[in-house]
């Protein structure tokens, strides 16, 4: 238990800087453009690499929650 504790941080932070950057790298379709007379109201699919970054960053998340759950039971 003692190595778990030691190791958990590391982690937590490799995750975190994962999940920063799949969030960072989905792209959104309803920026700035709606403001200055874009519509915004188009439907699309997430296809492809959006998809993959999509669903990754889904798995980060819940991995990071449970690393924490974790860190906090080992606490």
């Amino acid at each position: 238990m003692a190595i778990l504790t030691k190791i958990i941080p590391y982690i937590q932070i490799v995750l975190s800087a994962l999940l920063i950057g799949g969030i960072l790298l989905q792209q959104r379709g309803s920026g700035l453009s709606s403001t200055f007379g874009g519509s915004g109201m188009e439907y699309s699919t997430k296809r492809g690499a959006e998809k993959i970054i999509y669903y990754a960053t889904i798995v980060i998340a819940a991995l990071f929650i449970i690393a924490s759950i974790i860190a906090v039971r080992l606490a």
